[in-house]
């Protein structure tokens, strides 16, 4: 019976190593791993390599090289890295820091594109909120944000994280940062809720209110 293994099992951090491993195939038996997984939109990304297992018919991505596929070589964790949209120039991007990415990984018989039988199948949930981590809508003056709090009673160091162009109010770096000991605030500037719309200018003494904030919230100095 071919078992896919995952350590840490079943669920953990976006950010975190997962350890992929196979047991119970042939000696030295070729197969194809299939990662797959679909974003908030709907949108299917994909990756796959060639591996050959190991005289005791066991695969361990941590010392099997690819043969070929979406990468070639040593790469433990290629199939989340190597990640493809299948629609052209779709970009991956986390929204909801709340949920999960659910990845599938699937063992096929035989190298792509001869392999078509599935041997093992598993679900991996990847978040992007540690346990413990707090996330709180900031809606003071001006500032429009989240901020996250890591777990326990601080002193935390602060981080003000800013994105480009696009506008909106992306939380997933700042969430993943929370989970490492950071204060972090996801600072919106442009294009959410009621800030501007578009871009005319760098107003920087919105930047110094958000900077303020946090110098006067209790947590993260």
């Amino acid at each position: 019976m071919v078992t896919v293994i995952l350590q840490p099992a079943g669920r953990c951090s976006w950010d975190e190593p997962v350890r992929i491993a196979v047991r119970g195939l042939a000696p030295r038996q070729p197969v194809t791993l299939r990662a797959s997984l679909r974003d908030e939109k709907g949108a299917l990304f994909r990756a796959h390599a060639r591996y050959q297992a190991d005289a005791g018919g066991l695969l361990d991505l941590a010392r099997a090289p690819a043969l070929g596929g979406s990468f070639v070589g040593l790469e433990p964790m290629g199939l989340l890295w190597a990640l493809e949209p299948d629609k052209p120039f779709w970009r991956f991007v986390k929204r909801d820091v709340q949920t999960p990415f659910a990845v599938e990984l699937e063992v096929l018989d035989g190298h792509e594109p001869d392999a078509r039988r599935v041997l093992g199948r598993a679900v991996h949930e990847r978040d992007f909120l540690r346990p413990g981590v707090r996330r709180e809508p900031v809606r003071a003056g001006r500032v429009r944000a989240t901020l996250f709090l890591p777990p326990g009673p601080g002193p935390f160091p602060g981080i003000i994280d800013i994105f480009g162009i696009g506008g909106g109010l992306m939380e997933y770096r700042a969430s993943l940062l929370a989970g490492h000991g950071f204060a972090t605030l996801a600072l919106a500037y442009y294009n959410f809720e009621d800030l501007p719309k578009e871009i005319d200018g760098i107003h920087l003494d919105y930047f110094e209110e958000a900077l303020c904030y946090m110098l006067q919230h209790s947590k993260p100095f």
